[in-house]
């Protein structure tokens, strides 16, 4: 890289040669707030939170369906309602996110949490005649399933905005995976809950209406501001989203986009699934709630162990499509493998086994795919890019459930059944059907998907403008020590006592060996004292004998080793310019 920068009226030119050297990069840094990661904090546990109220019912379906006198149909219908709800509202929470802010859509989506949660407890207290029961508590989830999207768009959102770019794959995987932390929460807590002494079904809604509260007053009071005062990053400084219509056409025209988009959103759709019949799959051969809520466990907390290390990876490697694709692989093994063993008895090891894999792999990708759908669709808004995806999963949710539920068979005699009476179903082919939509998925997302990097491209090229411009910022401040003043001699006493080391190749009768004098009118600011070390190669034709003169020129031929070493606690003040 090479800068020729015309420093005043002394014709003086400053050549810089070679890369910028670390330091000065480091000079030039973004700077990052604290407070990002109480932000963070509180979408963690409102994105948790909702998963919880989400997941509440699946892993104890049947005691459910026996104390509110419903059938399994209509107690899958509270985790329906969730994929029902989010797909119109997803536009309008994409557009909020991008037009709003983070601040007022995630604490909209607080209230309405903590809203449903509280109304779905009030839904089954005792003094609730029996027929209001089930209504209300549906009534409350449908509540809760409208906060969904305001808070699961979010995470991408919130790394692009307050995070630099070696954190934003991580707290984008910290962010994305607190809901599928919030689904293992609720596939240990609702069966120990239920199957306990004290466990009824007011005591259950009651413990997971506390932290929705929680997160709420967090949320209304600790949530300031929906972007930093200064930016993080390149293209957040940068960035210059596109209108949420825009944008919308411009990602239906994107053939990777629209690719990841079908593949990922088939997968969101298989997720969904898995949780919601995994404990009715399961108690046809004998295994229990309790076990099933322990696969459930296991299948999460392998994902969010996966993703930590995968957020870690691509952080540093920025190999966003080669990991989605080789997770996508090897999770397809995992899936195949839990609808062969899901069907056999008493092979808990195995299916416990196969459960932990195909969350490790699968589960583990979906923020690292979050990341790839904003890189490949920038400039587009970072909520609209991961909310479509989104849609797309909801929408194929629906869907799937429809056509699995609708490939069960009802087994007239299953002795060993542990399932509620009247849910004893076959569900051979619905896990073969599942599996077989995750292996094509795989296939086409493997053999067709490509893309370029273009926020990471942005970046570049944004970071290069900036670091340009700091380089003339610093030449301008500079630019007077250059033109000696025609009517005073430089006094030592305005020295700056900056450490310059210059090494001078001068005829030995050149005595003169000039640090850059200070005019007296300018001074140095303590708090911003450059202590520098400048190694410079120059070639200075310098009249010892005369006071300077106007017509006396400073010829600086080269600065060979633009090794800055800038350790500068601030920035220059105006007023305190060298002179």
């Amino acid at each position: 890289m090479e800068h020729d920068i015309p420093c005043g009226s002394g014709s003086e030119e400053v050549r810089f040669q070679g890369e910028p050297s670390p330091d000065l990069a480091s000079l030039l840094q973004f700077k990052v707030y604290r407070r990002r990661w109480f932000i963070l904090l509180v979408l963690c546990l409102l994105n948790c939170s909702n998963a919880m109220l989400w997941l509440t019912f699946a892993p104890v379906a049947d005691e459910f369906a026996r104390v509110l006198d419903v059938s399994l149909d209509q107690i899958n219908w509270l985790s329906l309602v969730y994929m029902i709800v989010a797909i119109p509202l997803s536009f309008v929470s994409t557009w909020m996110l991008d037009t709003w802010g983070l601040r007022l859509t995630l604490i909209l989506g607080a209230w309405l949490n903590m809203l449903g949660s509280v109304l779905r407890f009030v839904g089954v207290l005792h003094v609730m005649p029996p027929p209001r029961r089930f209504p209300l508590v549906m009534a409350g989830q449908v509540v809760c399933a409208v906060a969904q999207p305001l808070v699961i768009f979010s995470p991408t959102k919130l790394a692009g905005v307050w995070f630099p770019q070696q954190q934003r794959a991580t707290a984008n995987m910290i962010a994305s995976m607190s809901n599928p932390l919030g689904v293992l929460f609720a596939n240990i807590l609702s069966p120990l809950i239920a199957g306990s002494w004290f466990g009824d079904l007011s005591t259950l809604l009651l413990v997971y209406a506390v932290p929705a509260t929680v997160v709420c007053f967090l949320a209304t009071v600790g949530i300031r501001d929906s972007a930093p005062p200064t930016p993080p990053s390149a293209s957040a400084e940068t960035s210059n989203s596109e209108p949420f219509l825009q944008g919308i056409r411009l990602l239906l025209r994107n053939r990777a986009y629209l690719l990841l988009m079908i593949c990922f959103g088939s997968a969101v759709a298989i997720f969904t699934c898995f949780s919601t019949l995994l404990e009715q799959i399961l108690c046809v051969k004998e295994y229990t709630n309790d076990f099933a809520g322990l696969c459930g466990a296991l299948f999460i907390l392998c994902g969010v162990v996966g993703a930590a290390g995968l957020g870690f990876y691509v952080d540093r490697t920025r190999k966003f499509t080669e990991v989605t694709k080789v997770n996508m692989c090897l999770s397809s093994l995992g899936c195949t493998a839990f609808a062969v063993f899901s069907q056999l008895r008493g092979q808990k090891v195995l299916v416990a086994a196969v459960c932990s894999l195909f969350g490790l792999f699968g589960f583990s990708a979906y923020p690292v795919a979050m990341e790839l759908s904003v890189e490949c669709s920038y400039p587009v808004g970072e909520a609209t890019s991961a909310g479509l995806i989104f849609i797309a999963g909801q929408v194929l949710s629906v869907v799937y459930m429809v056509i699995l539920q609708a490939l069960t068979k009802p087994l007239a005699d299953s002795p060993r059944s542990v399932c509620a009476e009247g849910g004893t179903l076959s569900w051979r082919v619905p896990v073969l059907v599942m599996a077989g939509l995750w292996c094509l998925g795989t296939c086409v997302f493997v053999c067709f998907f490509h893309t370029e990097y273009k926020r990471l491209r942005a970046e570049e090229e944004a970071g290069g403008k900036t670091h340009t411009t700091h380089i003339s910022t610093i030449a301008q401040t500079l630019d007077t020590s250059h033109t000696p003043d025609t009517t005073d001699i430089p006094n030592p006493s305005h020295t700056a006592n900056t450490t310059h080391t210059l090494d001078t190749r001068h005829n030995p009768s050149d005595t003169q060996v000039n640090s850059h004098t200070l005019n007296p009118s300018h001074t140095l600011n303590p708090s911003h004292t450059a202590n520098t070390t400048h190694t410079a190669n120059t070639t200075h034709t310098l009249d010892t004998t005369d006071r300077p003169n106007p017509s006396d020129t400073l010829h600086t031929t080269h600065i060979s080793s633009m090794s800055h070493m800038l350790n500068i606690s601030g920035t220059l003040d105006p007023p305190n310019t060298l002179a």
